[in-house]
């Protein structure tokens, strides 16, 4: 070997030497250099001279663990551990220089190895066992540090000591609402799942939309300048030894966010588009080029009983340079503390201008550390978005309340969850009334916090049709805090169902410029767009769901437009691609008409009826107004009110029920509904 810099270093034990040599072997088959010492005799000053020259040196340090190095002190691969050890603490390039390697079942708690191998996701190859994926994961750390190599850091940042790793991640239908937007229940649908929050925050320059991943170049838009004072909060890692800490690791970024989005002064990456990259081994440098931000925060969360250990570090996207690291050992009690050093440590190495000498504070906070732990709980059930994980959330929250009466948080939480529960099982009034029981109460413990009056102004719009007191609430809402996602993407799908069509796409292109990636704004604005006969833009934003991750999304807006433009066969094998069997049946009731199969049409939709009874009355109106039997739409349409459906929203502009809307029994509804004709 000539050029040490260019190698993979292999550190192992000679117990574990077959499956290091496996592992070595694999990476010389794909062209990657690799340093890998076969020798028993170790040891002397030439030897050890070597070994620290090719530790210092090397791109990748690739640190073979087994049951046998975690568990001994001594042995020569100790030396070359504390040397790669030693490296992470002074040199600040070391983003992607360690990359841990686990041949057998061995934890990475309790295990006798540097915290800066802990800090990082292992990859588990057993007995050395090695995947492409491996391959492709360590070819793109070596371009990443190839490419940062060749960029000399900027001389105005900041390169203090700091760590090299970079944390990794590894139903029943909510029946009545609009069936273009609820593709299943594992997604939030109509009030985006959970306190998961969409950042809005304006940029600090006009920017085009981001691509979507895996776009090509070609078809871009042209880059425009990343502003200085830009941030992506990635989602913390959980580090913890059972693993099921994540709910709180997640709630940490996403109260980091929160805290930083309210800086004028700051552009803050969107709660979506940051946490897109969850669980994905993508390169700083490219998720700042994706989130158009300078820097990015990322960490890991350690928790164990009492105690917590948060690692922060801020990076600069365009090098890989940490600005500032830190680890905090604290009690579990001190969470807030920890988030409010975090957010004034970034604070300070961006020099973003505080808007008043008010220190930013998170307004979820609570006296009762466990009510916290149980509110991050409720949130993540929530996003799951089933009627067995709201029924967990409402009884997390429930919890939460009994632990602090006054958590204005989790009644808003618990509103959300309630209302969900209600629409996907009983419809009973006095489910929705507790809902807006909970919704009043949050607003009266904290005013001046959005999450009350988004979850008040959701009962408004899907159960009391009450628009003017929704759209209130949703203001409201964005006047508190104007990057508050969920209330911005509600308040467009309601300027929808006004009838004002045209601001509702232009307020989601306005979003999606904003959160490139998040997948709810995309699948509203498909949706609106067909509504609207703008089927030559429909594809795109396909396209852009479905390259953000949502398959069956994409699958189930091309069968709508197959239908729509006159390709009923395409449509049908569309829908019988649909993850859900409701969607299955209710497509299959129309592409069949479509196709003259009166016999299958009427069997998909009358087997959908015997199992979703009035849980769907809205969607067994639109088949009906598909097959132009309007006396039967009309029967289900005032099924739907007299159940309070919450499908019934979308009438006015659904294109679905466009031949409805002559009749008078139309315009009826829509006097029911408080509409404008």
């Amino acid at each position: 070997m000539t050029e040490s810099t260019k190698a993979i270093f292999l550190s192992y034990a000679s117990q574990d030497a077959d499956a290091a040599r496996r592992i070595g072997d694999a990476l010389r088959e794909a062209a990657l250099e690799v340093w890998f010492d076969q020798s028993e005799l170790r040891g002397g000053d030439a030897w050890d001279e070597m070994i620290r020259r090719q530790v210092a040196e090397c791109a990748l340090f690739i640190p073979i663990i087994s049951a046998t190095t975690a568990s001994r002190l001594e042995g020569y691969f100790r030396l070359e551990w504390t040397l790669a050890d030693q490296r992470t603490q002074r040199m600040a390039r070391t983003k992607t220089f360690i990359v841990p390697v686990c041949v057998d079942a061995t934890l990475e708690s309790g295990s006798d190895v540097p915290e800066s191998f802990v800090r990082v996701q292992w990859s588990r190859l057993p007995g050395g066992a090695t995947p492409p994926a491996f391959i492709e994961r360590i070819r793109s750390l070596l371009s990443a540090e190839k490419a940062r190599s060749s960029i000399a850091p900027p001389m105005t940042s900041p390169i203090p000591t700091a760590s090299s790793s970079q944390p990794e991640t590894a139903a029943t239908l909510a029946p009545r609402r609009d069936r273009r937007l609820l593709i299943g229940a594992a997604v939030a649908v109509l009030a985006l799942a959970g306190l998961a929050y969409e950042r809005l925050r304006p940029a600090a320059v006009t920017q085009a939309p981001t691509p979507a991943i895996g776009s090509s170049p070609a078809s871009a838009a042209p880059p425009v300048a990343i502003p200085e004072k830009s941030i992506a909060v990635l989602p913390f890692v959980d580090m913890s030894e059972k693993k099921d800490q994540e709910y709180f690791s997640d709630g940490l970024s996403e109260e980091l966010l929160d805290l930083l989005a309210q800086l004028s002064d700051l552009r803050v990456a969107a709660r979506t588009s940051s946490f897109y990259f969850k669980g994905k081994a993508e390169d700083v440098a490219a998720i700042g080029q994706k989130l158009r931000v300078a820097h990015v925060l990322e960490g890991s969360v350690r928790k164990a009983g009492s105690r917590i250990r948060v690692t922060a570090q801020l990076i600069r996207a365009d090098n890989g340079y940490h600005v500032w690291s830190k680890t905090y050992d604290r009690d579990v009690k001190d969470i807030f503390e920890v988030q409010d050093e975090i957010s004034g440590a970034v604070v300070d190495a961006l020099k973003v201008q505080l808007l008043s000498s008010r220190p930013l504070t998170s307004r979820h906070q609570t006296d009762n550390t466990e009510a916290y732990s149980q509110y991050l709980l409720g949130n993540q059930l929530r996003q799951r978005d089933t009627p067995e994980s709201n029924e967990q959330a409402r009884a997390a929250y429930q919890k939460a309340i009994a632990l602090d009466p006054n958590y204005a948080a989790a009644y808003s939480g618990l509103s959300d969850s309630e209302w969900r529960l209600a629409d996907m099982r009983t419809n009973n009034p006095d489910d929705y009334a507790r809902a807006s029981a909970a919704a009043d109460k949050a607003i009266a413990l904290d005013p001046d916090a959005p999450e009350g009056y988004w979850a008040r102004g959701q009962l408004h719009y899907v159960y009391y049709y009450d628009w003017s007191a929704a759209q209130a609430d949703y203001e409201k809402a964005l006047a508190l805090d104007p990057a508050f996602g969920p209330a911005g993407v509600d308040h467009a799908l309601l300027l929808a169902t006004l009838g004002r069509l045209p601001e509702a796409i232009e307020a989601l292109r306005k979003i999606i410029t904003r959160d490139p990636l998040s997948v709810p704004a995309w699948r509203r604005l498909a949706a609106l767009l067909m509504d609207s006969g703008r089927f030559a833009e429909v594809p795109e934003a396909i396209a852009r769901i479905r390259a953000i991750g949502g398959d069956d999304d994409a699958n189930l807006f091309s069968a709508d437009l197959d239908l729509f433009e006159g390709r009923p066969q395409q449509a049908l094998d569309h829908y019988r691609t649909q993850k859900w069997q409701v969607w299955q049946l209710l497509g299959a009731a129309m592409a069949e008409h479509t196709l003259g199969h009166a016999t299958e049409s009427q069997h998909a939709l009358e087997e959908a009826i015997r199992k979703y009874r009035d849980a769907l009355s809205y969607q067994y109106a639109i088949v009906y107004a598909w097959r132009n039997d309007k006396d039967a739409a009309f029967h289900w349409l005032e099924r739907a009110f007299q159940v309070h459906d919450a499908g019934l929203p979308y009438l006015k502009h659904d294109r679905f029920v466009a031949n409805l809307r002559s009749d008078p029994r139309y315009r009826a509804i829509l006097k029911k509904l408080n509409l404008p004709q």
